[in-house]
């Protein structure tokens, strides 16, 4: 067996490993006591999913579709200004009444 993906954390491990399994690829996710040894720290880099070796290329080709889908949903993300400049206008507007209010 080989290394296929090198995952942050056990949870995204898992989530790899099912799409793999979602596409006849059997895997393998090793690091879960690696993990436990750091308590309820977050710890990184000791999650990784192995498949067969003649696996490997169709496995890195699935992976690399995910990685390039969860990309452009991150982008999507950081550049949705709508929840920050409603918030901006809505604290604004209370601002504003409360100084009315005040000033009565």
């Amino acid at each position: 067996m080989q290394i296929a993906y090198r995952a942050r954390d056990i949870t995204e491990a898992h989530i790899v490993a099912g799409l793999l399994n979602a596409n006849d690829i059997e895997t393998y996710v090793g690091g879960h006591y690696l993990q436990g040894a750091m308590g309820e720290i977050g710890a990184a880099g000791f999650s990784n999913v192995h498949v067969e070796d003649e696996d490997l290329y169709p496995a890195r080709q699935l992976i690399a579709e995910y990685e390039a889908s969860n990309r452009v949903t991150r982008v999507r993300e950081r550049n949705d200004d709508r929840p920050d400049s409603y918030a901006r206008w809505f604290l604004l507007v209370i601002a504003v009444l409360a100084v009315i209010w005040l000033t009565l």
